[in-house]
């Protein structure tokens, strides 16, 4: 009912009360979003209490006080950073005491924190739950006595049926952003894993840890022992890279995160003495040490201009995905430390030719139970990707890989892993199996800094069941009728790292479906407009083709590919391979 027209008496008997209260409780279980149950609940206050100014205050205990969530009649701007201690003003009043409060004339309240100059009353009363403060609704009044003993009475009925809702709805929150923290942490290692380039995968960290967590200023400051000291390795602030110097061991907030090898949250950095001002206007930090198999790697540091800025939630959070993190760092300093320190010797680019052409398959092979076409074109005179069938038994094994590199040094590398394959594929039988016994036997004859990414497929025609691992390789894509398929492949490049475990992945085919496997020269290749084709063009293609016979698919994905890719130069060698399930 609307301010203007309600009666003194909302109510006119015992059993309209009841059925309100018994509406409100109906309602309060029907809803587990915040923001639509607090405005549902300004409706119940407004059918019972008239109002000038009306707010909800829930109570936050990391910041240790009450905050406005929703309010009528009350600029939201001025009101968006409030934090009402429990010992100021009536609200505060109301929830530190856990009793109602009401002052007929707020003039003569020195208590009372003034929002608009016309108020006159003020009604609070707290939302208690089990014994805990969840919030108080608060209402006011241009007039003096403008509340009454029934009015109170009606908001405590009010507020016990809707505390439980409240708090319902705010674990549900938490619970729902928990989960998203979750995924998305998921997707974050597996992309910093598949970058070996320090620079490039220090600024995906920033980017996507902002993404999460809104911070002003980002640190990250690998650990320089024979020094000492942090040095800084990337910076930024407000979304542009700044300079830093270094950090010594043990001083400041960063310097105590690493000492200490333990998360730091500073609520106030003005009110800490380790803080250290390298960047004016900072309030709160949050530091976490990046830690791989007990060695100190370094520490992400995440700053905010706003006091009391970073929670236990987001100190968790970086928790989570400080080791993800700090063995991406790891690997990709490994990674700079050899190629810094390897010498790459060109072979003869003729015999290199001639390898390859011996060692790649020349025609579409014969596989029972499948229809396959291959395509190959290198970006050069020879090419580092690899591909190629073994037989084991009735079964058969599908390979397509790319040696790190391109050209001649690429080539070579890539038929030492065909050589390899030939000699394992036949006698393992899970591509897991045979894709750990390769990176084991690659990390024996490391090559300077190369390594592998592969896609290895198991088919068996007796029972239509294809097993797959990958080493980083692109996933195939799947088109069954109209629907495109991606299983989720996830796994180390080879050749880096010794003792990597990779995991088998089934998939149970249907008669017709139609597998496309493809390398990075297809996935990556821009167009004029710097758009890619693996992720703006590939799977809409496949769409229209995924009748055809495997050799068309693969004829027409490169007349597709080239007028794409326009007048742009190739970057990187092309191969595709057409699978289809007869």
């Amino acid at each position: 009912m609307d301010t203007d027209t309600r009666t003194d008496r909302p109510f006119q008997d015992r059993a309209e009360l009841l059925d309100f209260l018994l509406e409100v409780t109906t309602a309060t279980t029907a809803t587990l979003d915040l923001e639509s149950l607090l405005a549902t609940l300004a409706q119940w206050v407004r059918t019972v209490v008239r109002f000038d100014l009306m707010a909800v205050l829930l109570y936050s205990e990391r910041r240790n006080g009450l905050v406005v969530r929703f309010s009528i009649g009350i600029n939201p701007d001025s009101v968006k950073d409030l934090v009402i201690p429990l010992d100021e003003g009536l609200t505060g009043l109301a929830g530190r005491t856990r009793s109602p409060v009401f002052v007929g004339d707020v003039r003569a309240e020195p208590r009372y924190l003034p929002l608009i100059d016309a108020i006159r009353s003020e009604l609070a009363v707290p939302m208690i739950l089990r014994g805990k403060l969840v919030g108080v609704i608060d209402v006011q009044s241009t007039e003096v006595n403008a509340f009454t003993v029934e009015d109170t009475a009606m908001l405590q009925l009010i507020a016990s049926r809707v505390s439980a809702a409240i708090v319902n709805a705010r674990l549900f929150r938490r619970v729902e952003r928990q989960n998203r923290t979750l995924r998305a942490l998921s997707r974050l290692s597996q992309e910093f894993t598949a970058t070996l380039d320090v620079d490039d995968l220090l600024g995906k960290v920033a980017a996507r840890v902002k993404s999460l967590i809104n911070y002003d200023a980002f640190s990250l400051m690998l650990y320089d022992a024979p020094n000492g000291v942090l040095r800084q390795r990337f910076s930024i602030r407000y979304d542009q890279r700044v300079k830093l110097d270094y950090i010594p061991f043990g001083r400041g907030i960063t310097g105590a995160a690493a000492e200490s090898r333990k998360p730091i949250r500073v609520e106030d950095t003005q009110a800490d003495s380790r803080y250290i001002a390298l960047s004016p206007g900072i309030r709160s930090e949050v530091a976490v040490p990046l830690i791989v198999r007990d060695k100190l790697i370094g520490v992400m540091d995440l700053e905010s201009d706003r006091v009391g800025f970073f929670t236990e939630d987001h100190a968790q959070m970086l928790q989570l995905l400080a080791p993800m993190v700090a063995q991406a760092i790891e690997n990709a300093r490994l990674y700079e430390e050899i190629a810094a320190h390897s010498e790459r010797m060109e072979a003869d680019l003729a015999a290199a030719q001639r390898l390859q052409a011996y060692l790649l398959p020349k025609e579409d092979p014969e596989i029972p139970g499948l229809d396959i076409g291959i395509g190959f074109r290198p970006a050069h005179e020879i090419s580092g990707d690899i591909f190629d069938f073994f037989e084991q038994g009735n079964d058969s094994i599908i390979c397509i890989g790319d040696a790190s590199g391109k050209s001649a040094a690429a080539a070579l590398y890539g038929a030492m892993v065909t050589g390899l394959l030939r000699t394992m594929a036949p006698r393992l039988r899970s591509p897991a199996a045979l894709m750990a016994r390769l990176n084991d036997a690659l990390v024996e004859r490391r090559v300077g800094s190369r390594y592998l990414t592969l896609l290895v497929l198991l088919w068996q025609p007796a029972t239509g069941l294809f097993t797959m691992c990958t080493a980083a390789g692109a996933p195939p894509i799947i088109l069954r009728g109209g629907e495109i398929l991606e299983p989720k492949l996830e796994g180390f490049p080879l050749g880096l790292f010794p003792n990597r475990a990779y995991d088998d992945v089934q998939f149970q085919t249907q008669p017709g479906d139609l597998l496309v496997l493809y390398s990075d020269g297809i996935q990556d290749q821009p167009n004029h407009a710097k758009e890619d084709y693996g992720s703006t063009r590939l799977r809409p293609f496949l769409g229209s083709v995924a009748a055809l016979p495997a050799r068309e698919v693969v004829e027409k994905l490169f007349t597709d590919f080239d007028a794409f890719r326009g007048n742009e130069p190739t970057h990187d060698d092309q191969t595709v391979v057409a699978i289809r399930v007869k």
